[in-house]
């Protein structure tokens, strides 16, 4: 066991116990890839930003947990098996970013099956002590596992998703998600998470499957201290405000032109509802998910976009929240559903940014766009 590097609200009550890498249950052929289009000199931040989902779970009584089974434990050796399943169906999660062989100075995101990082964790206080911590929002983050991307030097090293599992001293869990946000947007993760869910509770709920998974952790041999196991880089700077703006569905096929007059008004709007202004100079990354899957990074200062539009932006309809995305619909057992749930796009120092995430074709429910603010 490894007690983790940090200093952060319960670092020394949470130890790491293992860490594996899950791939896809079967080759991914052909290997799909993704560009990732840089404008200018981007900044580095959009490397380390992600998207984070922390699932908070009770105990459920059983007649295996009270063998003495551990609950946390029996539900990462499951997440090791289903989520294999899962990303055969989305290999791009589960792959790496690495530079562009047929264009210099691009980088892409190729589906090779390189795997996402599973950390099983365990946690010396219960679930309702956690929830009632008064600096909650560190802790939280502490429960979530991201190193930002190693753009410069080796990107292929650099896992895009990860998943930890924490063990609470009650017998309750914890199931926290981060995923690199060049590699899917909040819309497009919550909708792999419940897919995800049905593979899971589907294959558990199987009547020829054993009552312990073949990667139940305590049952395997320890594979010693995890010495340069940290909590993350995600813990840095958490604080941040985001704010998910909608726009109607008839407005599809954008410019770049006029998506900068829909950022602009969506910044105005966030700014606005959450009470402070942001300073002129503040380096803002624009990222944008294009229809064709290709992802653009633009780099903009609060000045240089947010301009009086020459003309009326219509269209933008009122925010939504991270539950409007369905994220407390999420569970993996059967009517456990989360004590507790709390998304996140991590902050970067001096920096904001924008996400614009197209319509899906005939959905309805309208182009999105993301806004994130340093606090």
């Amino acid at each position: 066991m490894a007690a983790c590097n940090g200093n952060g609200p319960f670092c020394s009550k949470l130890e790491f116990h293992a860490i594996q890498t899950v791939m896809p249950v079967k080759p991914t052929d052909p290997r799909k890839s993704t560009r990732v289009c840089l404008s200018g000199n981007p900044i580095s931040g959009i490397f380390s930003r992600c998207f984070n989902v922390l699932l908070c779970y009770q105990k459920v009584a059983s007649e295996e947990e009270d063998s003495g089974i551990a609950s946390g434990s029996l539900v990462a050796g499951w997440i090791r098996e289903s989520l294999g399943w899962a990303l055969s169906e989305q290999p791009m999660l589960a792959g790496r970013l690495r530079r562009n062989q047929d264009v210099e100075g691009e980088l892409e995101m190729v589906s090779n099956d390189s795997g996402v990082r599973l950390i099983e964790a365990q946690l010396a206080m219960t679930l309702s002590e956690f929830l009632d911590l008064k600096d909650e929002k560190k802790a939280e983050a502490e429960l979530v596992f991201w190193e930002g991307l190693d753009h410069e030097q080796n990107p292929q090293f650099s896992p895009l998703f990860y998943v930890q599992v924490t063990s609470f001293k009650c017998g309750g869990y914890s199931i926290g998600i981060s995923c690199s946000l060049l590699l899917v947007d909040p819309v497009a993760m919550t909708s792999f998470l419940k897919r995800w869910r049905d593979i899971h509770v589907e294959m558990v709920s199987r009547t020829d499957v054993p009552k312990i998974p073949i990667f139940y952790r305590p049952n395997l041999r320890n594979p010693g201290p995890f010495p340069g196991l940290s909590i993350g880089s995600s813990k840095k700077a958490y604080a941040a405000k985001t704010m998910i703006f909608t726009i109607a569905n008839e407005v599809l096929d954008l410019d770049s032109e006029i998506h900068n007059k829909f950022a602009a008004a969506c910044i105005d709007e966030a700014e606005y509802k959450l009470g402070y202004k942001t300073a002129p100079s503040l380096n803002f990354s624009f990222l944008v998910k294009e229809p064709s899957e290709e992802v653009n990074v633009r780099n903009f200062t609060r000045e240089g976009l947010v301009q009086k539009p020459s003309t009326t932006v219509n269209g933008i309809h009122t925010c939504s929240t991270w539950d409007d995305l369905g994220v407390t619909e999420i569970w993996f057992e059967e009517g456990n559903r989360p004590a507790h749930v709390s998304c996140w796009i991590n902050s970067v120092p001096d920096e904001a940014l924008v996400v614009i995430i197209p319509s899906p074709e005939k959905d309805g429910s309208g182009m999105k766009i993301v806004v994130t603010l340093p606090h």
